[in-house]
C-alpha cells in the first residue's frame, strides 16, 4: 500500500517522467526534419527560453514579496556546472544520434538504463541509503534494460545506437546525482540555467557540423516539446529530488520509457511485440517496489543551517523575525541536534549514515 503522506512528492516524479516521456517518439519524428544534435540545442533551448521567461515574469509579480526559492551560491554552482556538462552538453547529443538507428519504443524502454545507472551512483559515490526493495526495482530495470538492447543483427548482440543511448543515460545519472546536491535552490533557476548553457553549447555544435536551422514548423514543434518535456519536467524532478533522493526519484521517472513507448506506438504506429511487453511488465514491478517502500528507524540529526522552501514541522522549529512571508517560504535557517524515529526517505534533511 501506498503511503501518500510519505511518498507524496513521487508523483513530480512520475508527472516528470510523464512528459519526458512523450518526448522521444515526438524527437524520433523531428529528426526527419532536424539533425540529431541540432534538434538536441533546440529542446534545451526552448527549456531555457521557456523558464527565462517564466522567471521574468514570476519576478516582476513579486518584486515585493520575500524570495518563495533560495538563490544558488558557492559550491552550488560548481555541482550546477558538472550537471550541464554531462547531462546537457554530452547526454543529448549521444540520445539523438541512438535514436537516429532504433525504433522510437525500444529507445524509449532503453532509457530505464539511466534509473538503474543513477541509483548505483547514489549508494556508491553520494553514500544515499538505497535498501532491499531499490536495488531489487535496480536490478529488475538492468534486465528489462539488457531485453530491449538486445539486438540480433548487431555485433555481440548490442548496436552502436543502442550503447550510445547507454552513454546518455551514464551521463543523465552524473546529472542526476549533481542535480541532487543542488536540489534545495530555486529549480526553475536551476533548470533554466541548465537549458539555456546545454542548448547554446549543442546549437552550436550542430551547426558547426554540417548541421542546418530547420524550417519554422520543425523549429518550433523542437521549442515546444523542450519547453515541456524538458524544462516543466526538470522543474518537477528537482523538487522531487528536494525531497526523495537520487535513487527513488530516477526509480520513479524510470516509468518516462512506458509513455514513451505507448506514444510510439500511438504517434508512429509501431508495433507491440513480446519482447517489448515483457520489458514493460518488468519495469513496472520495478516501479511499485519503490513506490510502496517504507523506511524508519531511529536516526541523529546534526546542526545544520540551509536556506530552502519549507513550512513549519518537527523538523523545523526556528525562530523569525517576521520579514519571512506567509508558509511556505525560504529563508536561512538552522537546526539543532535532535535525535528521533520516523518513515523517511533521503530528502535534504535525512542523508545520515546507515
Amino acid at each position: 500500500m501506498i503511503d501518500l503522506a510519505l511518498q507524496r512528492y513521487a508523483f513530480y516524479a512520475l508527472a516528470a517522467a510523464a512528459l519526458f516521456g512523450v518526448s522521444t517518439p515526438l524527437a524520433k519524428w523531428l529528426l526527419g526534419a532536424v539533425s540529431p544534435v541540432v534538434l538536441a540545442g533546440l529542446l534545451y533551448l526552448g527549456s531555457g527560453l521557456a523558464l527565462g521567461a517564466y522567471a521574468v515574469g514570476r519576478r516582476s509579480v513579486s518584486r515585493r514579496k520575500p524570495a518563495s526559492e533560495p538563490r544558488l551560491a558557492g559550491r552550488d554552482w560548481a555541482w550546477l556546472a558538472g550537471a550541464v556538462l554531462t547531462g546537457g552538453a554530452v547526454a543529448p547529443v549521444l540520445l539523438m544520434w541512438g535514436l537516429s538507428g532504433t525504433t522510437a519504443g525500444a529507445a524509449s524502454l532503453l532509457l530505464n538504463t539511466e534509473g538503474v545507472l543513477t541509483i548505483l551512483l547514489a549508494g556508491a559515490l553520494f553514500r544515499e541509503a538505497i535498501g532491499r526493495r531499490v536495488a531489487g526495482a535496480a536490478l529488475i530495470m538492468l534486465c528489462a534494460g539488457v531485453l530491449l538492447a538486445w539486438s540480433n543483427d548487431a555485433a555481440l548482440g548490442f548496436s552502436w545506437h543502442a550503447l550510445a543511448i547507454a552513454g546518455a543515460c551514464l551521463g543523465w545519472a552524473l546529472d542526476n546525482n549533481f542535480t541532487r546536491n543542488i536540489a534545495a535552490a530555486d529549480p526553475v533557476v536551476v533548470a533554466m540555467t541548465k537549458g539555456l548553457a546545454a542548448g547554446s553549447v549543442n546549437l552550436a555544435l550542430g551547426l558547426a557540423t554540417g548541421g542546418a536551422v530547420p524550417a519554422l514548423a520543425p523549429f518550433a514543434v523542437a521549442l515546444a516539446v523542450g519547453a515541456l518535456s524538458y524544462g516543466v519536467s526538470l522543474v518537477l524532478f528537482i523538487v522531487a529530488l528536494r525531497h526523495l533522493g537520487a535513487a527513488r526519484t530516477a526509480a520513479h521517472f524510470g516509468t518516462a520509457p512506458f509513455i514513451g513507448a505507448v506514444a510510439a506506438v500511438i504517434v508512429l504506429g509501431e508495433p507491440v511485440t513480446a519482447q517489448l511487453a515483457a520489458a514493460f511488465a518488468m519495469m513496472a514491478a520495478a516501479t511499485w517496489l519503490v513506490l510502496t517502500e517504507r523506511h524508519g528507524h531511529t536516526h541523529t540529526h546534526e546542526r545544520l543551517v540551509h536556506s530552502h522552501r519549507h513550512v513549519h514541522d518537527e523538523h523545523h522549529r526556528h525562530s523569525h523575525d517576521g520579514s519571512e512571508g506567509v508558509e511556505p517560504h525560504t529563508h536561512s535557517h538552522a537546526h539543532e541536534p535532535m535525535t528521533h524515529a520516523h518513515a523517511h526517505l533521503p530528502d535534504i534533511h535525512h542523508r545520515h549514515e546507515h
